[in-house]
């Protein structure tokens, strides 16, 4: 009989809210199978479920035909079952090569063999094409450098089970293209791969078959994706049509409302400069490591910068310091929700009223009914999935979250400056639309909105000008009227960007 990983009806259930409902479906050996959904779903509980990390509350997961009883994280690593969270699961203040070797260091009565530790992860490392240094701690690795380590524990581990959740949220476009040669390797190998991702290209380029979830229950299975449409997928995941995801829209663009004028740090040596109109929506894009998170944390005053001005309607702010910045009306919206943006093991209602509690909290006495409120009114218009406004936050989906980080910082009175760095990663097609109408509306009111993006599309679709960072510099700034896919991202790569001069960009997008 040929090897295959089931789940039979599947439950489970917190307070409040019913995650998944008799979800069966099978991936047979050897087979990547996409298994896609709105952020709530039911997707990550299934994963989560699958690691060991939680327990069904009525059916079970077979492997081969045999029942897997999972008690912890370690017994499914055991049984070859491993999964890459969208989360990263990374000891930061531990080297690379350590935290690929986490629970069995090579070594003989208790000392770790280092060099064999080094060794045999460097030359793993350059087998399968990934760019990162053994002895350098994950603390010190970009977002998309930990996530190829990630994937590297799992490959090292010669797992039979890879389940990877949203595992190009923070990849570059070559690394993709390592990890989708990887993928093809350990199907030929016979690996059985759940494929979790909200990108439709994803799907099509790398997947042999399909489950869709909506509202904890299957809402189809494809045996073939090949013979299914995008258009059939979407309207399966949200339940309506959506025609236009993008949905721009042109709006008057008042006066200058930030200004960037020579801002240098550390991390950004060569001095920036740019500015944003009132009611404009500014793009950011280049690959990853060019600089745009860094330059995002110059100006909002979260990193040191050794230079340069940062004025909102003409009246310069202090050097690094983030308070003074959200006084002046700029807020940012990072790009590592989990470890910059949320306030884990709090509610919703204190993430999302955290900020603006000084309007409202006199001699700092909390007031919890106007608190109540304000959390009701922003769950309520940004359409965040809770049972409660009492809910922990971490049991929210990641696009959930990201409403929430919107919210705290559209409750705060007089924001005139949104910085927001990836808004979608890992979050589902609706989502997406309901927060780009969002920004929209934001933008009609006056707003200057920078938005920070590592997906061409998103940025091409969306804003109104799009500036293309390569190397820690502005390689060049393209008007709407001027895109052309790949004439930014020929901006974007290091040979053409240094290059004397860049291509013409007059060549109408199609």
């Amino acid at each position: 009989m040929q090897d295959f990983l089931e789940f039979r009806s599947i439950s489970k259930g917190y307070p409040g809210v019913q995650a998944l409902s008799d979800i069966s479906f099978s991936v047979r050996k050897g087979a990547v199978h996409g298994l896609m959904g709105e952020n709530g779903a039911g997707k990550s509980t299934l994963i989560r479920i699958l690691s060991g990390d939680q327990s069904a509350d009525a059916g079970e997961i077979a492997i081969n035909s045999g029942t897997q009883h999972y008690r912890s994280v370690r017994d499914a690593f055991d049984a070859g079952v491993i999964v890459i969270h969208q989360e990263l699961q990374l000891v930061p203040e531990l080297t690379v090569a350590e935290n690929l070797w986490l629970g069995r260091f090579p070594g003989k009565a208790g000392v770790i063999d280092r060099r064999k530790l080094i060794s045999v992860v460097k030359e793993k490392l350059d087998e399968i094409g990934i760019e990162v240094d053994p002895s350098s701690k994950v603390a010190a690795l970009s977002i998309g450098e930990r996530q190829m380590v990630e994937i590297a524990k799992a490959i090292m581990a010669d797992a039979r089970v890879i389940a990877l959740d949203e595992p190009t949220s923070s990849l570059s476009s070559r690394e993709s293209e390592i990890l989708f040669a990887l993928i093809d390797r350990l199907r030929a190998k016979g690996t059985i791969i759940l494929y979790v991702s909200h990108r439709l290209d994803e799907i099509f380029r790398l997947c042999d078959s399909l489950t869709v979830l909506r509202d904890g229950k299957l809402a189809a299975h494809h045996p073939s994706v090949p013979e299914v449409t995008r258009d059939q997928i979407i309207s399966e995941m949200v339940g309506r049509e959506i025609s236009n995801i993008w949905g721009w829209r042109g709006r008057e663009h008042g006066p200058t409302r930030l200004e960037i004028k020579d801002v240098a740090g550390s991390k950004l040596p060569v001095p920036i400069t740019f500015s944003v109109r009132q009611g404009e929506i500014l793009g950011f894009f280049g690959l990853i490591g060019a600089g745009r998170s860094e330059m995002a944390r110059l100006v909002y005053g979260a990193d040191i910068r050794s230079g340069g001005k940062v004025a909102i309607d003409g009246v310069t702010l202090p050097p690094n310091n983030p308070l003074h910045s959200i006084r002046a009306g700029m807020v940012l919206c990072p790009e590592d929700r989990k470890s910059d943006g949320i306030v884990q093991g709090r509610s919703i209602e204190e993430n999302m009223t955290i900020s603006s509690r000084r309007h409202f909290s006199p001699f700092g006495l909390i007031q919890p009914k106007k608190e109540a409120e304000l959390a009701e009114k922003f769950i309520d218009k940004l359409r965040v999935r809770t049972p409660s406004r009492k809910q922990d936050i971490v049991n929210l989906s990641g696009g959930n979250q990201q409403k929430v980080i919107l919210g705290r910082w559209l409750s705060e009175q007089g924001v005139k400056v949104l910085i927001i760095d990836e808004p979608t990663r890992g979050i589902d097609v609706g989502a997406k639309s309901e927060i780009y109408e969002i920004l929209y509306e934001l933008a009609s009111q006056g707003m200057a909105i920078i938005v920070i993006s590592s997906e061409l599309p998103e940025v091409m679709g969306i804003t109104d000008r799009i500036a293309v960072m390569c190397q820690g510099r502005i390689a060049t700034i393209v008007e709407r009227e001027q895109f052309d896919e790949r004439l930014i991202l020929a901006a974007a790569l290091p040979d053409i960007a240094n290059a004397s001069e860049l291509p013409d960009q007059k060549v109408q997008s199609q």
